[in-house]
């Protein structure tokens, strides 16, 4: 079973093997030989170290599912079988599970993970008391372990470099990389105490203003998916933000990386003190964040979310979840267009007496299935792909549809900035709006988004910025429009998120920092520290 698993389930490691190490010489033969008998042991042992003959059956049945559905995934898509992506896979929701389903994937399941799963259990082998088992599976492995690691030997230096050099490939080894990984993530989350308070890195709040004679609205908007590459405010040739590049008082920071490559790192990240290099998204949990120092100060909070959770960011304030009350005018199929959180706000802002923080969690961009992301009417770029089956779509097809989510985010964003103008005369206002990360749209064979970040490509870590200000907030917070163009020019990332939203709510805390509070250094006199 191990060499089935090694020969058929493994296409994409062997592919980024090849590239990585292969080249004609003998030394490179004698690699990949010692390569192929290094894996066949290490998917051996899955099965050699059961304790029993019915425990190796059930986990054999078991990695042939497992080895099926992570093989279409590696293969159609490029994915990366790490822990990362292992939280994606437990945190995703139906929505996003029946975005990914088609029938090629079911066909695979059923021929190569279900069918062998079911023949595994007519497998005769001669009957043997245990301890002959013990005996034979101690010989196996000890002889496996001898003769992979004498071929490790052989090729040192080879492999020095595969390990060093490589490092994703190992998360493409099936079915030993899905499992692995899942293992590390559950023991991790494990260790978290669920019961034990909370820590406050913040610590006391303060407001550094006066109290105005109108309340101060913050929009902020969680993008999905949105890379910077495809956004005509930051060069991009064609017109996907029509609508926000005629909106006054906005600024496009053009220079933004993200703190992760998926939705599960990315938004406990942006809400976080930390900074990327710090942060550990297993531990976030244990820390009150941005949204609990906003309420702590006096804001009314309120998460409103179109995508699949907040990641534990809104545990303690008011969440609004669209998926689970469909408004039959924006949703469909489990799917709502992203104005569905928009319905009720002219009511909303007319009702705000208090200073108040209303984030937006987005579906944007998310794929495969951009076309379902957008209204029928803004399929502005044609042909579009309209599967979420990418590998059968052409590369401009994919590029048409992914635009066209681009453009509807321009004008769910234009239509919030319009409506807290249309406020002006009853609150001052702020929106921002930052996407999580970004997406390959099959450049390399790449898809969608997930891999290490450290190897991401550069479309899954660059994402669009922007921020406006409403003229009443200029005034009031003597911000210096010109110099926040300025400002939008140098490399930024979601490290500033955190700091910002603090500034701009006029608060500090002792976990603010103002070198990276994107407006402070544009307040007439420098700002007050």
């Amino acid at each position: 079973m191990s060499f089935i698993w090694l020969a058929l389930y493994n296409v994409r490691f062997w592919e980024l093997s090849a590239a990585a190490m292969w080249h004609p010489s003998a030394g490179a033969v004698l690699f990949m030989a010692s390569l192929f008998v290094l894996a066949w042991v290490v998917l051996a042992l899955l099965l050699l170290l059961s304790p029993t003959r019915g425990v190796m059956r059930a986990a054999a049945s078991a990695m042939f599912v497992i080895a099926a559905f992570s093989a279409y995934f590696m293969s159609e898509y490029g994915a990366i079988m790490n822990q990362e992506m292992m939280r994606n896979v437990l945190q995703t929701d139906h929505a996003e599970v029946a975005a990914l389903l088609n029938a090629d994937i079911a066909l695979h399941g059923v021929l190569l993970g279900i069918v062998p799963a079911l023949l595994v259990w007519r497998v005769r082998l001669p009957e043997t008391s245990w301890r002959t088992q013990i005996g034979q599976r101690a010989i196996a492995v000890v002889v496996a372990l001898g003769v992979a690691v004498a071929g490790m030997f052989a090729s040192s230096a080879d492999y020095a470099t595969f390990f060093r050099e490589h490092k994703p490939v190992r998360y493409t080894l099936n079915p030993m990389a899905p499992i692995v990984s899942m293992v590390g993530l559950v023991a991790g989350s494990n260790k978290t105490n669920a019961n034990a308070p909370l820590i406050d890195p913040a610590g006391k709040i303060e407001r550094t203003a006066a109290p105005a004679a109108k309340p101060l609205v913050l929009f902020l908007v969680i993008g999905e998916t949105a890379r910077a590459a495809n956004f005509q405010l930051g060069g991009y040739a064609r017109e996907t933000n029509p609508e926000l590049a005629q909106i006054s008082g906005l600024t496009y920071f053009s220079n933004t990386s993200s703190c992760g490559t998926s939705t599960a790192i990315s938004v406990p990240c942006l809400f976080s003190h930390l900074p990327r290099t710090a942060f550990k998204v297993d531990a976030a949990g244990r820390y009150k964040n941005l949204l609990d120092s906003l309420v702590q100060a006096g804001f009314d909070v309120q998460w409103r979310d179109n995508n699949s959770g907040c990641k534990g960011v809104c545990a303690r304030v008011t969440n609004i979840d669209y998926n689970r009350q469909p408004d039959p005018k924006y949703c469909h199929d489990s799917n709502c267009f992203d104005a569905v959180m928009l319905e009720d706000l002219p009511e909303t802002l007319r009702k705000i007496e208090r200073d108040t923080v209303i984030v937006f969690h987005q579906k944007g961009s998310h794929g495969p299935f951009y076309s379902e992301r957008y209204p029928p009417r803004f399929e502005k770029f044609q042909p579009a792909c309209r599967s979420n089956q990418l590998q059968h779509c052409s590369q401009q097809e994919i590029a048409n549809a992914y635009d066209n989510t681009i453009a509807y985010t321009d004008h769910v964003l234009a239509s919030q900035i319009r409506l807290l103008r249309e406020a002006s005369s009853r609150v001052d206002s702020v929106l921002i709006y930052v996407s999580d990360h970004g997406e390959s749209l099959g450049e390399n064979g790449i898809y969608l988004h997930g891999m290490p970040y450290a190897f991401a490509p550069a479309a899954q870590k660059e994402v669009p910025m922007l921020l406006w200000t409403s003229e009443g907030y200029v005034r009031r917070a003597h911000v210096q429009p010109d110099c926040l163009r300025t400002e939008a020019k140098l490399p930024v990332s979601h490290d500033f998120f955190y700091h910002t939203v603090l500034g701009a709510a006029e608060l500090r805390n002792q976990a603010y920092d103002r070198r990276l509070d994107l407006i402070a250094g544009c307040r007439r006199g420098g700002g007050s520290e």
